[in-house]
């Protein structure tokens, strides 16, 4: 969420003019002076008259209001207010207190993914604590109901608040994005997470999972496409307004004439909207990126050793920060998806690569075979994906910074395709700078070999990089058709006009020439900049940054998603209905606040 920007000393931002709806919607009225809105409850004046600042004013002090939803009794209370009768707060009772104890503590139960049984062992240690420290409230735990069935219906409705809250939302989005993740899921069956980015007038993002859908009831492409079309329509939400999709890349997903991607492009052409931009590398980008660099099946032979580990050296203390590692990963058990997915990751790899004399220590003293510590080429193809992951996940991570806007993604995008030009340059001229494990390896090779052996092929290495390269360029293809886009929004006043968009051009040319937006954009991060740029005078290129916004610029709330499940995964794996699994979801990912006291008194808005 961006600061609240200064008012423009020439422009008049119609997204800062006190709107009128606003009054019914928020409680608030113009005053008298015209700058603001005062609020008719507390009679305090919000400042910076941009809606998400009235409405962040109307949540955070007066949600109890919401109680008032039909359209006859908000007018009336509206007239009350300005008469100066205030409405009295009927604080809760003590029953309604308990319910409101028992959904806080149903949400953090889900957030930590524990069972609905979970919830009476929850009660038994407050009840022992407050018998021991305070005797004297011992009772207050007598209305709180915290069994595995009330927890359960608890996760359910806050689900619904949640999802009522993000339908609301969703109304004001100008433009907005999919993120398709099939990849997420390590349980018994197969999910696609659909997250949704949707951006305001006012440029505030708005980052939420959608819907999941199961894999196994929805195998066709055309039966994903129906259950994501139901999806965008009950949240209100046109195909119009689509601007772009992110996604793995699976077949399932980019497959060139049965992938889901273009059936969805079809769809949501229209003469009103961008043709649906698609990049496919963000997601798992260490995950899915390590089976086109993983040249001698690696991952495996580490996989059993790791195995054996668990079993058989878990006393070890030289394997302690790795079992410590893999268990605040995914748990003290582990499924062969999870622990393979662990594995692909460049910390993984590294922290295994430093232990490598003492898993040979061990294997010899188990009477494991030790042949790879042997084979030449192995420890060189293993130095090397080491190096290689220890790279992507240095873009992996910088990706994973949100709120930077997709022009800075694709900046570090860029960044790492000249990285590997140079690293493909190294390798061929057997430069190992870059290559600290490789480098290792061929120094320790050096030592049992004779100096006119060969240690390792640097073509065998270099296919590889240029294997990585092409799968960059295909993923990130459309990115570089709306080049020209990314540049605008990241540098309007540097950005010459005449190589702009004829479309663009005058309005580019007027902001050029603004010396108080000069100044603006100096001081303000791009946020905040578009965010107080007027619609009216700038309407292109307000319309380009909301549509460069709502692009997905990192891979936060699908890591988000992905760390939840490995965290969880048994818990997960239990029989639960595809209602529980979203409302599970739902809650580990969002940034919404639940309206606890309509869950509390049993409102909540009727589903769209």
């Amino acid at each position: 969420m961006f600061m609240t920007p200064k008012r423009s000393k020439m422009e008049v931002d119609e997204s800062r003019v006190f709107r009128a709806e606003w009054t019914q919607r928020y409680l608030v009225v113009e005053p008298p002076e015209g700058e603001g809105a005062l609020c008719l409850v507390c009679r305090r004046l919000v400042v910076a008259t941009r809606e998400r600042d009235v409405r962040r004013h109307y949540e955070a002090e007066h949600d109890y209001y919401e109680r008032y939803v039909a359209e006859g009794e908000r007018a009336a209370l509206v007239e009350r207010l300005q008469q100066g009768d205030l409405p009295v707060v009927t604080p809760l009772t003590p029953e309604e207190r308990a319910a409101r104890a028992g959904l806080g503590l149903a949400r953090l139960l889900a957030l930590k993914g524990r069972g609905w049984g979970e919830g009476d062992f929850v009660y038994q240690c407050m009840e022992v604590m407050l018998r021991d420290v305070l005797p004297e409230h011992v009772s207050a735990l007598d209305g709180v109901d915290l069994s595995p069935e009330v927890t359960r219906q608890r996760v359910l409705n806050i689900n619904k608040n949640l999802r009522s809250q993000l339908f609301n939302r969703a109304k004001d989005f100008k433009a907005y994005s999919l993120a398709l993740d099939d990849q997420a899921f390590v349980a018994y069956e197969n999910y696609l997470l659909v997250f949704v980015r949707g951006v305001g007038q006012d440029l505030e993002v708005q980052e939420e999972l959608l819907t999941i859908i199961n894999l196994t009831r929805h195998f066709s492409v055309g039966a994903l496409m129906a259950a994501i079309l139901e999806a965008l329509q009950t949240a209100g939400l046109s195909l119009q307004r689509m601007v772009g999709l992110t996604t793995t890349h699976t077949l399932r997903m980019i497959g060139e004439n049965s992938g889901l991607v273009s059936y969805m492009r079809e769809k949501a052409v229209s003469p009103n909207c961008w043709n649906v931009i698609h990049y496919s590398g963000f997601l798992h980008l260490e995950l899915l990126s390590s089976y086109d660099v993983d040249v001698n099946q690696i991952i495996n032979t580490i996989s059993e050793w790791i195995v054996l580990i668990k079993t058989r050296g878990v006393r070890r203390p030289e394997f302690q920060a790795l079992l410590t590692e893999s268990e605040s990963e995914h748990g003290e058990r582990v499924n062969g998806r999870c622990l393979n997915n662990w594995l692909r990751r460049g910390k993984t790899l590294k922290l295994i690569f430093s232990l490598r004399k003492e898993i040979e220590a061990f294997l010899v003293s188990i009477g494991a075979t030790t042949v790879h510590f042997t084979d030449k080429q192995w420890l060189c193809d293993f130095g090397f994906l080491v190096d290689i992951m220890d790279h992507l996940r240095d873009l992996s991570e910088l990706l994973r910074v949100s709120k930077v806007f997709a022009a800075a993604a694709f900046d570090h995008i860029c960044t790492f395709e000249v990285k590997l030009s140079l690293l493909q340059r190294h390798i061929e001229e057997k430069n190992l700078t870059h290559f600290a494990a490789f480098r290792e390896v061929v120094d320790e090779l050096k030592q049992h070999l004779k100096e006119e052996q060969k240690i390792f092929d640097p073509d065998r290495y270099q296919v590889v990089i240029c294997r990585l390269q092409k799968e960059f360029e295909r993923h990130f293809k459309d990115l570089r058709f709306i080049k020209k886009d990314l540049e605008l929004f990241a540098n309007p006043f540097n950005f010459k006009p005449e190589y702009a968009p004829i479309s663009v051009r005058v309005e580019l040319t007027k902001l050029q020439a603004n010396t108080n937006l000069w100044n603006e954009y100096r001081v303000k991060d791009l946020g905040q900049f578009y965010a107080g740029l007027s619609a009216e005078s700038y309407p292109i290129i307000k319309g380009v940054a909301c549509k460069v916004a709502s692009l997905f610029d990192s891979n936060e709330i699908c890591e988000k998603a992905f760390s939840y499940l490995t965290r969880n995964q048994h818990t997960l794996s239990q029989p639960l209905t595809d209602e529980h699994l979203h409302a599970l979801f739902r809650i580990a990912t969002t940034e919404i606040e639940p309206h606890w006291d309509d869950l509390v008194r049993g409102r909540n808005e009727p589903n769209p």
